[in-house]
Order: C-alpha cells, then sequence, then structure tokens
C-alpha cells in the first residue's frame, strides 16, 4: 500500500468513526424530544431548554455527518449526466470540482465557523431563541470541528480521484 493509499485509508478510518460516533448523537435528541411532548401534554409544563438543545443537536448531527457522507457517496450528485463520461472524464471532473469548487466552499466554511465560535466564546454569546439561553460556543465550535472532518474527507476523496486520473485506474464505480 502507497503512501496516498495510506493517508486516504487513515482518512476514511477517521470520517468514518466520527460519523458513527454522530449517528449517535440522535438519541440524546429523541429522549429530549420525547421529554418535552410528555412535559408539555400529560403534565402542562413545557421546558424552557427543549427548543434549543433540540437545533443544537440536530445540527451537529447533521453537520458531523457531511464527512460521513461524502465518505460513503451518499450526498446527492447528477449522476444522469456524470455517468454518461468515460471514467478519465468523471475522474477530471471530480479534480476540477474539489479545486475549483470544494476545497474553497469548505475552507470558507471552516474559517467562518471558527471565527464564530471564538467571537461567540469571547463575548458570551447566548441563544436569543428562548428564555433558557444557552451559551452558543460550544454548538458553533462543533460546526467548524464537522467542516474540519468534511474537509479532510475531501481531501482523501481528490487524491484518490487525482490517483486514478493520473494512473488511468479504475475506481470499481459505474
Amino acid at each position: 500500500m502507497g503512501l496516498l493509499q495510506r493517508i486516504c485509508y487513515g482518512i476514511d478510518r477517521i470520517t468514518d468513526i466520527q460519523g458513527k460516533i454522530a449517528c449517535l448523537i440522535a438519541l440524546p435528541m429523541v429522549v429530549s424530544l420525547v421529554y418535552e411532548v410528555f412535559a408539555r401534554y400529560m403534565f402542562n409544563a413545557p421546558t424552557k431548554w427543549s427548543y434549543d438543545v433540540t437545533y443544537m443537536i440536530y445540527g451537529s448531527h447533521y453537520l458531523l455527518g457531511a464527512g460521513f457522507a461524502l465518505l460513503y457517496k451518499v450526498h446527492i450528485r447528477i449522476d444522469v449526466i456524470y455517468n454518461l463520461f468515460p471514467q478519465k472524464i468523471r475522474q477530471v471532473i471530480d479534480v476540477i470540482g474539489y479545486i475549483f469548487f470544494f476545497f474553497p466552499v469548505v475552507i470558507i466554511l471552516v474559517l467562518s465557523a471558527i471565527s464564530m465560535a471564538s467571537d461567540a466564546y469571547n463575548s458570551g454569546e447566548v441563544s436569543q431563541f428562548s428564555p433558557w439561553a444557552p451559551i452558543l460556543w460550544p454548538f458553533k465550535s462543533i460546526m467548524a470541528i464537522a467542516f474540519i472532518f468534511l474537509f479532510l474527507q475531501g481531501i482523501a476523496e481528490f487524491l484518490r480521484a487525482a490517483t486514478i486520473l493520473i494512473k488511468g485506474e479504475s475506481r470499481g464505480e459505474n
């Protein structure tokens, strides 16, 4: 196994583990929603925290799953035209797409999320959506971490596409 393959495999492994852990984040969200429903409708005592907890957990779950979705190629993409091209043209499209679209956008997202998390931490920003008003820097930090994981997986996907393009190997996909 070559160096690039080991790097890709290592990133894939990190993304896979991180994605599986992110899947577990849905459990506390379900528990908080069920608790809120019972508290609100059975005991007429809604919580102050349920809305904030739900959107923060769901947002974290969604964002932390982005790299995992890229690894398993479950992001939405228009394959109707893409699959009409020969393998080499598809790899050219992938390499160009990563260089000119994926990396610039994800770098902007990473830097913006880091800046937002830092600003939220430094200012003590709290949520304005409920009376509970939780601090926001942990949630915004998770956003930055999620975009970093997405960026890492993008590196692995780019390296794979570039290697296949250069060596002329088949990816084994349709």
